[in-house]
Protein backbone atom coordinates (compact mmCIF):
# COMPACT_ATOMS: atom_id res chain seq x y z
CA UNK A 1 0.00 0.00 0.00
CA UNK A 2 1.30 3.37 -0.94
CA UNK A 3 1.87 6.34 1.58
CA UNK A 4 -0.94 8.56 1.87
CA UNK A 5 0.87 11.18 0.21
CA UNK A 6 0.51 8.81 -3.30
CA UNK A 7 -2.12 7.33 -2.51
CA UNK A 8 -3.39 8.68 -5.16
CA UNK A 9 -0.73 8.40 -7.42
CA UNK A 10 -1.23 6.29 -11.14
CA UNK A 11 2.47 6.88 -11.65
CA UNK A 12 3.55 3.73 -14.13
CA UNK A 13 -0.05 3.01 -15.00
CA UNK A 14 -1.60 3.06 -18.07
CA UNK A 15 -5.25 3.83 -18.65
CA UNK A 16 -7.58 3.66 -21.81
CA UNK A 17 -10.31 6.11 -21.50
CA UNK A 18 -12.95 5.61 -24.56
CA UNK A 19 -15.01 8.65 -25.29
CA UNK A 20 -12.32 11.21 -23.99
CA UNK A 21 -12.18 13.73 -26.80
CA UNK A 22 -14.87 15.90 -24.59
CA UNK A 23 -16.87 16.33 -21.53
CA UNK A 24 -16.53 13.75 -18.64
CA UNK A 25 -14.37 11.24 -20.62
CA UNK A 26 -11.52 14.36 -21.20
CA UNK A 27 -11.60 15.60 -17.39
CA UNK A 28 -10.76 12.28 -16.35
CA UNK A 29 -7.93 11.32 -19.42
CA UNK A 30 -6.81 15.31 -18.05
CA UNK A 31 -6.76 13.95 -14.50
CA UNK A 32 -4.97 10.89 -14.79
CA UNK A 33 -2.42 11.81 -16.97
CA UNK A 34 -2.16 14.79 -14.27
CA UNK A 35 -1.21 12.03 -11.35
CA UNK A 36 0.88 10.53 -13.62
CA UNK A 37 -0.11 7.63 -16.30
CA UNK A 38 0.40 7.04 -19.27
CA UNK A 39 -3.18 8.12 -21.31
CA UNK A 40 -4.80 6.48 -24.19
CA UNK A 41 -7.37 8.97 -25.23
CA UNK A 42 -10.55 7.45 -27.46
CA UNK A 43 -12.52 9.24 -30.09
CA UNK A 44 -14.85 7.82 -32.70
CA UNK A 45 -13.24 9.62 -35.95
CA UNK A 46 -9.46 10.55 -36.29
CA UNK A 47 -8.21 13.86 -34.66
CA UNK A 48 -10.96 13.69 -32.44
CA UNK A 49 -8.95 14.04 -29.66
CA UNK A 50 -6.50 16.29 -30.76
CA UNK A 51 -7.24 19.54 -28.20
CA UNK A 52 -7.54 17.24 -25.43
CA UNK A 53 -3.85 15.32 -26.24
CA UNK A 54 -2.14 18.76 -27.29
CA UNK A 55 -3.70 20.17 -23.80
CA UNK A 56 -2.45 17.17 -21.99
CA UNK A 57 0.94 17.13 -23.63
CA UNK A 58 1.13 20.93 -23.11
CA UNK A 59 1.35 20.06 -19.28
CA UNK A 60 3.86 17.99 -19.28
CA UNK A 61 1.78 14.84 -19.44
CA UNK A 62 1.96 11.65 -21.63
CA UNK A 63 -1.21 10.54 -24.03
CA UNK A 64 -1.43 9.39 -26.86
CA UNK A 65 -4.86 9.11 -29.49
CA UNK A 66 -6.46 5.92 -31.37
CA UNK A 67 -9.93 6.41 -32.76
CA UNK A 68 -12.91 3.73 -34.14
CA UNK A 69 -16.53 3.17 -33.89
CA UNK A 70 -17.86 0.81 -30.69
CA UNK A 71 -20.98 0.18 -32.58
CA UNK A 72 -19.96 -2.69 -34.83
CA UNK A 73 -19.18 -6.26 -33.63
CA UNK A 74 -15.78 -6.85 -32.51
CA UNK A 75 -15.15 -3.18 -32.02
CA UNK A 76 -14.58 -3.62 -28.46
CA UNK A 77 -12.00 -5.83 -28.57
CA UNK A 78 -10.43 -4.39 -31.29
CA UNK A 79 -9.77 -1.28 -29.12
CA UNK A 80 -8.22 -2.85 -26.30
CA UNK A 81 -6.02 -4.41 -29.27
CA UNK A 82 -5.12 -1.03 -30.52
CA UNK A 83 -4.17 0.57 -26.95
CA UNK A 84 -2.08 -2.34 -25.76
CA UNK A 85 -0.29 -2.16 -29.12
CA UNK A 86 0.85 1.18 -28.25
CA UNK A 87 1.40 1.21 -24.56
CA UNK A 88 0.95 -2.37 -23.52
CA UNK A 89 -1.33 -4.09 -21.02
CA UNK A 90 -4.02 -1.43 -19.50
CA UNK A 91 -3.82 -1.07 -16.25
CA UNK A 92 -7.30 1.09 -16.09
CA UNK A 93 -10.39 0.87 -18.40
CA UNK A 94 -12.45 3.59 -18.34
CA UNK A 95 -15.34 2.40 -20.01
CA UNK A 96 -17.12 6.01 -20.74
CA UNK A 97 -18.19 6.23 -24.64
CA UNK A 98 -22.13 5.81 -24.69
CA UNK A 99 -24.82 6.56 -27.80
CA UNK A 100 -27.81 7.80 -25.89
CA UNK A 101 -31.28 8.89 -28.19
CA UNK A 102 -33.88 10.85 -26.61
CA UNK A 103 -37.80 10.57 -27.33
CA UNK A 104 -40.77 8.70 -26.48
CA UNK A 105 -41.08 4.86 -25.70
CA UNK A 106 -43.24 4.51 -28.12
CA UNK A 107 -41.16 5.88 -30.79
CA UNK A 108 -37.79 4.38 -30.46
CA UNK A 109 -37.19 2.40 -33.58
CA UNK A 110 -34.93 -1.19 -34.25
CA UNK A 111 -32.19 1.57 -35.18
CA UNK A 112 -32.47 3.51 -32.39
CA UNK A 113 -32.18 0.66 -30.41
CA UNK A 114 -29.71 -1.34 -31.62
CA UNK A 115 -27.30 1.88 -31.57
CA UNK A 116 -27.33 2.11 -27.53
CA UNK A 117 -27.38 -1.34 -26.92
CA UNK A 118 -24.41 -1.96 -28.98
CA UNK A 119 -22.02 0.90 -27.95
CA UNK A 120 -23.45 0.97 -24.30
CA UNK A 121 -24.05 -2.91 -23.50
CA UNK A 122 -21.96 -5.33 -26.09
CA UNK A 123 -18.60 -3.26 -26.79
CA UNK A 124 -18.56 -2.85 -22.99
CA UNK A 125 -18.62 -6.88 -22.64
CA UNK A 126 -16.44 -6.81 -25.64
CA UNK A 127 -13.64 -4.64 -23.66
CA UNK A 128 -14.03 -6.39 -20.57
CA UNK A 129 -13.76 -10.15 -21.74
CA UNK A 130 -10.36 -8.49 -23.69
CA UNK A 131 -8.89 -6.74 -20.86
CA UNK A 132 -9.85 -8.81 -17.69
CA UNK A 133 -7.88 -11.56 -18.16
CA UNK A 134 -4.52 -9.93 -18.30
CA UNK A 135 -5.56 -8.04 -14.99
CA UNK A 136 -6.20 -10.62 -13.29
CA UNK A 137 -2.25 -12.38 -14.45
CA UNK A 138 -0.65 -9.17 -13.30
CA UNK A 139 -2.92 -8.83 -10.15
CA UNK A 140 -3.43 -5.83 -10.34
CA UNK A 141 -6.35 -3.94 -12.62
CA UNK A 142 -9.28 -0.77 -11.96
CA UNK A 143 -12.25 -0.99 -14.32
CA UNK A 144 -14.83 2.36 -14.25
CA UNK A 145 -17.58 2.51 -15.65
CA UNK A 146 -19.24 5.72 -16.36
CA UNK A 147 -22.64 4.98 -15.42
CA UNK A 148 -25.71 7.30 -15.02
CA UNK A 149 -28.37 8.47 -12.40
CA UNK A 150 -30.72 7.07 -14.87
CA UNK A 151 -29.26 3.80 -13.83
CA UNK A 152 -31.28 3.62 -10.72
CA UNK A 153 -33.59 6.57 -11.45
CA UNK A 154 -35.14 5.90 -14.87
CA UNK A 155 -36.69 8.65 -17.10
CA UNK A 156 -38.96 7.27 -19.70
CA UNK A 157 -37.38 10.07 -22.79
CA UNK A 158 -33.93 7.93 -22.23
CA UNK A 159 -36.02 4.54 -21.66
CA UNK A 160 -33.28 2.43 -23.48
CA UNK A 161 -30.34 4.35 -22.69
CA UNK A 162 -31.27 3.95 -18.92
CA UNK A 163 -31.96 0.44 -19.29
CA UNK A 164 -28.29 -0.41 -20.72
CA UNK A 165 -26.95 1.41 -17.97
CA UNK A 166 -29.03 -0.76 -15.47
CA UNK A 167 -27.36 -3.33 -17.44
CA UNK A 168 -23.73 -2.03 -17.32
CA UNK A 169 -24.19 -1.91 -13.23
CA UNK A 170 -25.12 -5.21 -13.09
CA UNK A 171 -22.72 -6.90 -15.14
CA UNK A 172 -20.31 -4.71 -13.34
CA UNK A 173 -21.11 -6.21 -10.27
CA UNK A 174 -21.06 -9.62 -11.47
CA UNK A 175 -17.56 -9.47 -12.27
CA UNK A 176 -16.50 -7.66 -9.52
CA UNK A 177 -17.23 -10.82 -7.90
CA UNK A 178 -15.14 -13.20 -9.49
CA UNK A 179 -12.28 -10.63 -9.72
CA UNK A 180 -11.88 -9.42 -6.52
CA UNK A 181 -9.57 -12.06 -5.26
CA UNK A 182 -7.49 -11.26 -7.95
CA UNK A 183 -6.72 -7.77 -7.57
CA UNK A 184 -9.15 -6.15 -10.30
CA UNK A 185 -11.48 -4.01 -8.81
CA UNK A 186 -14.32 -2.66 -10.72
CA UNK A 187 -16.95 0.39 -9.86
CA UNK A 188 -19.47 2.43 -11.27
CA UNK A 189 -19.51 6.04 -11.42
CA UNK A 190 -23.01 7.30 -11.92
CA UNK A 191 -23.20 11.23 -12.51
CA UNK A 192 -26.47 13.21 -12.36
CA UNK A 193 -27.24 16.04 -15.07
CA UNK A 194 -23.96 16.98 -16.23
CA UNK A 195 -23.40 20.49 -18.41
CA UNK A 196 -21.36 19.00 -21.73
CA UNK A 197 -21.82 19.32 -25.28
CA UNK A 198 -24.96 16.14 -25.15
CA UNK A 199 -27.05 18.69 -23.42
CA UNK A 200 -26.40 22.06 -25.56
CA UNK A 201 -29.16 21.96 -28.37
CA UNK A 202 -31.62 22.06 -25.13
CA UNK A 203 -29.69 24.51 -22.97
CA UNK A 204 -28.82 26.76 -26.11
CA UNK A 205 -32.29 26.44 -28.08
CA UNK A 206 -34.50 27.26 -24.03
CA UNK A 207 -32.02 29.22 -21.90
CA UNK A 208 -34.84 30.36 -19.76
CA UNK A 209 -36.14 26.76 -19.76
CA UNK A 210 -33.03 24.91 -19.11
CA UNK A 211 -32.60 27.49 -15.95
CA UNK A 212 -35.71 26.43 -14.64
CA UNK A 213 -35.09 23.00 -15.37
CA UNK A 214 -31.50 22.70 -13.37
CA UNK A 215 -32.65 24.90 -10.40
CA UNK A 216 -35.13 22.79 -9.21
CA UNK A 217 -33.72 18.82 -10.78
CA UNK A 218 -31.31 18.56 -7.24
CA UNK A 219 -30.47 19.86 -4.24
CA UNK A 220 -27.50 22.34 -5.51
CA UNK A 221 -29.21 23.48 -7.62
CA UNK A 222 -27.14 23.13 -11.07
CA UNK A 223 -26.16 21.10 -13.55
CA UNK A 224 -22.39 19.83 -12.59
CA UNK A 225 -19.41 19.78 -14.31
CA UNK A 226 -17.29 17.17 -16.51
CA UNK A 227 -14.14 18.69 -14.37
CA UNK A 228 -16.36 17.42 -11.15
CA UNK A 229 -16.51 13.99 -12.26
CA UNK A 230 -12.53 13.72 -11.98
CA UNK A 231 -11.95 13.58 -8.81
CA UNK A 232 -13.83 10.67 -8.62
CA UNK A 233 -12.90 8.97 -11.55
CA UNK A 234 -8.99 9.21 -10.06
CA UNK A 235 -10.56 7.64 -6.33
CA UNK A 236 -11.76 4.59 -8.31
CA UNK A 237 -8.67 4.36 -10.37
CA UNK A 238 -6.02 4.26 -7.69
CA UNK A 239 -4.64 2.24 -4.77
CA UNK A 240 -7.09 4.70 -2.59
CA UNK A 241 -9.61 2.36 -3.75
CA UNK A 242 -8.12 -0.99 -3.05
CA UNK A 243 -11.17 -2.01 -0.51
CA UNK A 244 -14.23 -1.10 -2.90
CA UNK A 245 -15.28 -3.25 -5.48
CA UNK A 246 -18.69 -3.59 -7.03
CA UNK A 247 -19.72 -0.82 -5.94
CA UNK A 248 -21.57 2.63 -7.55
CA UNK A 249 -20.53 6.56 -6.46
CA UNK A 250 -23.75 8.67 -7.84
CA UNK A 251 -22.92 12.24 -8.39
CA UNK A 252 -26.01 13.99 -8.66
CA UNK A 253 -25.99 17.29 -6.91
CA UNK A 254 -28.69 15.35 -4.41
CA UNK A 255 -30.85 14.50 -7.03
Amino acid sequence: MNTYKDIFSLKGRTALVTGSSRGIGASIAQAYAAYGARVVLHGQKPGATGRVEQEIRAAGDDAVSIHGELSPPGAGRQLIAAAETIVGPLDILVVNASAQVNGAFDDVTPEDFAAQVDVNLRSTVEMLQAVLPGMAERAWGRVVNIGSINQVRPKSVVSIYAATKAAQHNLIQSLARDYAARGVLLNTLAPGLIDTDRNAARRDGDPEGWGNYVRTLNWMGRAGTPDEMAGAALFLASDACSFMTGEAIVMSGGY
